[in-house]
């Protein structure tokens, strides 16, 4: 789960990372009501969205008066913001953070990132930060420091000090650093992030160190243990699609293809998008119906699928174990019924009850082929959709 910037400074804040003063606005009125209650002579309207980019993309402007803001904010609330993470559809722009302006001496990047190879949190530094991190990572690695954080005792004090070195600071502003940087890794460990990033980390002409930028995902399962985080959730800025899937306890990530793929097991899911990529195909979406769907769940997977306007053709792929063949067949029977399907419909069933599953389907009357091996499904519904 992702959260706006402004909500991420407010937990921040709580862990010791110092942040500048902002307020979130929802309309141009409250935008002007918000540059005077700073008493700055310079503050930035920011566009609220969950993608990176937004500066190069005019979701971010500097402004010096409550007129000026207002006018930025009316020409930003409810437009469609395109960046380089939002995808050519864009994230349209319902919140703005008003926040006091900084004097920006030099920009700075930090975050703390679960990395599978390590088995633990690593944090992230370049003394290089800013719109650019991506190109520096792959043109120049050796900038960017990594040091491992114990999963149990944490961030030691001696790599904030060695990473406050590596983003040359020194002196008074070495130990804000090093704070900021403790701050920011008890954040990620008691919040159950994926990742927490500062992206700039800056330090002001007058000596001062702290974050003009944050981002914070949260690891999904981990959830129920943060009610307050839960709170901050924007259903706006998630595809409908995959919030009407956890509704019904499924898997289900949208991807940009023509394929809709229903699979029960995330490996075989996998294996299905890569195979049907191998014949030529695009899978359209990612989703595991778990291994005991039920039929009713079934019913609502298939629905999903066919609301993706991008759809052209559905590829079932079962293997029944736990879930039997036969309830995969009653949920994709009642599902096309339900929904009238028009669309090339291709299954595959193996395991228990399969033959009990397929004659449900030769018999539902639906215009559907079967396939006996994955490499003949997913042929199929590529050659019926072309």
């Amino acid at each position: 789960m992702n959260i706006h910037e402004y909500q991420a400074k407010q937990l921040l804040a709580k862990f010791g990372v110092p942040v500048s003063k902002g307020i979130p606005c929802q309309t141009a009125d409250e935008v002007y009501q918000a540059f005077g209650e700073l008493g700055e002579s310079l503050a930035v309207v920011k566009a609220q969205i969950h993608a990176g980019g937004r500066g190069k993309a005019g979701g971010v402007k500097l402004v010096r008066s409550a007129d000026e803001a207002r006018a930025v904010a009316e020409s930003l609330l409810g437009k469609t913001l395109v960046t380089h993470q939002t995808g050519p559809d864009g994230r349209v722009v319902r919140m703005l953070y008003v926040e006091a302006g900084s004097d920006i001496d030099r920009e700075l990047y930090l975050a703390v990132v679960m990395d599978r190879a390590a088995q633990a949190p690593v944090v992230i530094a370049s003394a290089e930060g800013g719109v650019d991190i991506e190109e520096l990572a792959e043109t120049r690695p050796e900038a960017i420091a990594h040091h491992r954080v114990h999963p149990v005792k944490g961030l030691m004090p001696f790599q904030g000090r060695a990473i406050a070195k590596h983003l040359g600071l020194t002196g008074d502003q070495a130990k804000q650093g090093a704070r900021l940087v403790a701050g920011l890794v008890k954040a990620f460990m008691a919040l159950d992030c994926s990742l927490a990033e500062i992206n700039p980390m800056i330090v002001t002409k007058d000596g001062a160190v702290k974050a003009l930028d944050a981002k914070m995902s949260f690891d999904s399962n981990a959830l129920y243990r943060h009610p307050d985080v839960v709170e901050l959730r924007d259903l706006n800025e998630e595809d409908p699609k995959e919030i009407e899937a956890k509704k019904f306890d499924l898997s289900y990530i949208a991807l940009d293809g023509n394929i809709g793929c229903m699979v029960n097991g995330a490996g075989l899911a996998m294996a299905t998008m890569d195979v049907i990529q191998l014949k030529g195909g695009s899978p359209a979406n990612f989703l595991d119906v778990g291994g005991g769907a039920n039929k009713e769940q079934v019913t609502n997977a298939f629905k999903i699928l066919l609301s993706d306007q991008n759809v052209k053709g559905l590829l079932v792929n079962i293997f029944g174990g736990i879930m039997k063949c036969d309830t995969i067949a009653e949920g994709v029977i009642a599902a096309a019924k339900e929904v009238d399907l028009k669309l090339p419909l291709v299954v595959r069933l193996e395991g228990t009850n399969v033959e009990i599953g397929r004659k449900l389907l030769d018999e539902s009357g639906l215009d559907l082929q079967t396939a006996a091996s994955l490499d003949e499904a997913a042929e199929k519904i590529v050659a019926a959709i072309a």
